[in-house]
Formats: C-alpha cells, structure tokens, sequence
C-alpha cells in the first residue's frame, strides 16, 4: 500500500511529465494513443494482419469527439501533421533494446517502425482490435497482409539516444498500399534510418487476395498525401530490388527454428520481428562480429504458426550481381558484404520469407 507521500510524489512526477511533454507539441497537434499490444500483431503475407490508415466515418469521428485521453495517451510523445496526412512519434532507446554493439538491434528498429504505424492508424480512426480495418472491410471480412518491408539503416542509435520516427500511407497500384517511415535522431535532426512496406488486401475466410475496392479506397485515401511522397525518391534504390530464390545446398543454414510462445502475436501467427531474427540466426559469426546490417528487404510469401519449424539457410551474394531491380550492377555505397536468405518450412520446404541483407564494415571505437 502506497503512503500518502509516496502517491503525492507520483502524482508530481506525472503532472512534470505532462508539462515535459506539451514541450514537443505545437499548438495545432494532436495527441495520439495506442496499444502497445499492436506491435506484436502486426502480420505479413499471406495470413498476418497489416497496418494502413484509419478511417474517418461519421461512427469514428463521434467516437473521436467523445474520447477522454488516457494517462498513456497524455504522456506519448507523438502528434500528427497538420494537414493530418502523416504522423511522428518520438522514443527513447531502452537498455533492453540494445544489442552486443549497445546499439538499438534491427529488431528494436522493426519494432519501433510498427508501433509508428499503430499509433498512426488508431489515431486516424482504425479499428483497434488488431486488424487495422476500415469499416467497410470488417463488414466483408477483409484484412491487410504484409508483402515486403525494406529498411536502410545508416546509423544505429545507442542507449538512452531519443529517435523521432514519422510515417504515411498512400496507394500502391489497384491492389495494395505502401507504408513508409523516416528515422532521425532527435538531438541532431540526422536523418539515420528510412524504411518502406507494401501491403495487400486478403479475405480472412478464403484466404484469397483481392483488389482494393472502391469503396475501401475512399474510405483510407482522404488520409493519403496529395502528392506521391516515397522515403526512396531515387531511380533504382534498393527497395526495388527483386531477391532470388537461394538454392539448396546453401553455404550456412541453422535448421529446426521453433516459435515460441512470445513470438505468436494476437491473431495467434508469428509476428513480422520474429522473421527477421530468424534470418540472422544462420548469419557467419565472423560478419556479425566485424560488420553490421545497413539493409534488409524481407518478401513475406506464407504465414507462420506455432507448431511449424522452421529452417534458416543463408548464402553470400556476389556483390558484383547485386544491382537495382536485381540486374547487374554495383552495390550501393559502404556496402561491404551481401547475403541472400531463405526460410521454410522444415516438413515440407515450402517458403516462408525470402531476404536480402547488406553489410558494412563496423565503425572504428574511438
């Protein structure tokens, strides 16, 4: 049981958090609130849950107007643009977050990237059960499923280093959407990581994809920039890049992956982070101890379950064959070491996720 001093301390400590917080916000933004929960359910290709935007119907937009912001709510640091078309959140990089480099692990990064995306869909008015969907959606059993991701990391933020974080939506052809983000450092306003995803619609009860329909398409538009915006303006950037299939026998592989129980998300799947280490388990020790991730483009092609095992296989990728769209080319700048990866299914073989990683040389200590 609390003692009076003890509470009163408390609820000093809160309102000076309150008061720190309002110091990030100007007088036009809007707090935001999210369920840390989503990061977990954030799904991929083709039976995981996605994140797109929310939608504003007359039912949202009331409920919007009546909603009280909880304590979390007040103390998030996120608001959204002013013409409400994309949306920033700042974080602090926890001890627990930081890996052998105490340096933020691509992980955390992928993480963090899905919590944006969250936050930004709840506060344009998605549903909050996990799906992200619109209204029409929930009513034809509709959802969204992850296809590909792609980040670029330049510099890894370190313990305790605050990271602003800023996302968007708009369409990617007639059957899906893409997701972009930009990473700075919050001190310095360094732009240090960019990220992209697409995303497409499935039929919960089929399984089947389908084309975004028209009236999908009104509802999640109106929160789409009004000119194509892309984290990756540039002619033959590397989240164009198609990734080849890695034939067996592949140079290192770590067979018999089991999920466990913290890697399931709500809609009982494997969630998108668990991927990526699993990638990164059959990596050669020696690249991990001289040189660290500057891109991954993971292509999401079956889902994930509890009981499934799974293999990891890696093989080095010829740098001089790593160009933009998968033609020749020469690899982008810094990039030291190129691997391609595979996970399946060890009962059948049948694939999971295809992945590219690109490696640079660790920076020297001082």
């Amino acid at each position: 049981m609390l003692s009076r001093g003890t509470f009163e301390a408390c609820n000093a400590a809160i309102s000076d958090h309150n008061q720190c917080s309002k110091r990030f916000f100007n007088s036009n933004s809007i707090s935001i609130g999210c369920r840390k929960s989503f990061v977990s359910s954030s799904s991929s290709f083709p039976g995981r849950v996605g994140q797109v935007l929310a939608v504003a119907t007359n039912e949202t937009k009331k409920k919007q107007a009546a909603y009280e912001p909880s304590l979390a709510d007040r103390l998030r640091l996120g608001s959204i643009s002013e013409d409400r078309m994309s949306y920033k959140e700042k974080f602090i990089v926890r001890c627990y977050e930081v890996g052998i480099n105490k340096t933020a692990t691509v992980e955390t990064i992928a993480n963090l990237l899905q919590e944006v995306g969250c936050n930004h869909a709840q506060m344009v008015g998605f549903s909050t059960d996990g799906f992200a969907t619109t209204h029409t959606m929930r009513r034809l059993h509709l959802i969204w499923v992850t296809a590909r991701l792609y980040i670029e990391i330049y510099k890894y933020p370190a313990w305790s280093d605050v990271v602003e974080i800023e996302t968007w939506c708009q369409s990617e052809g007639r059957i899906g959407t893409r997701r972009d983000w930009i990473l700075r450092d919050c001190a310095t306003g360094e732009v240090i990581g960019r990220a992209t995803s697409k995303w497409l619609m499935m039929n919960q009860d089929t399984r089947r994809l389908q084309k975004v329909t028209d009236e999908v398409r009104d509802e999640i538009t109106v929160y789409f920039p009004k000119e194509l915006r892309l984290a990756f303006p540039e002619e033959n950037n590397g989240s164009l890049k198609k990734i080849a299939k890695l034939e067996d026998p592949a140079e290192y592989s770590k067979l018999g992956l089991v999920p466990r129980r913290a890697d399931l998300d709500m809609n009982q799947h494997v969630n998108n982070v668990t991927y990526i280490g699993w990638v990164l388990e059959s990596m050669p020790q020696e690249i991990i101890d001289t040189h660290e991730l500057q891109t991954i483009t993971l292509d999401y092609r079956r889902e994930c379950q509890q009981d499934d095992v799974v293999d990891s296989l890696t093989s080095v990728e010829p740098i001089e064959d790593v160009g933009a769209n998968g033609s020749a080319g020469t690899a982008p700048k810094d990039v030291d070491k190129s691997f391609l990866h595979l996970l399946r299914l060890s009962s059948d073989g049948l694939e999971i996720n295809r992945c590219r990683t690109e490696w640079r040389k660790k920076p020297s200590r001082i």
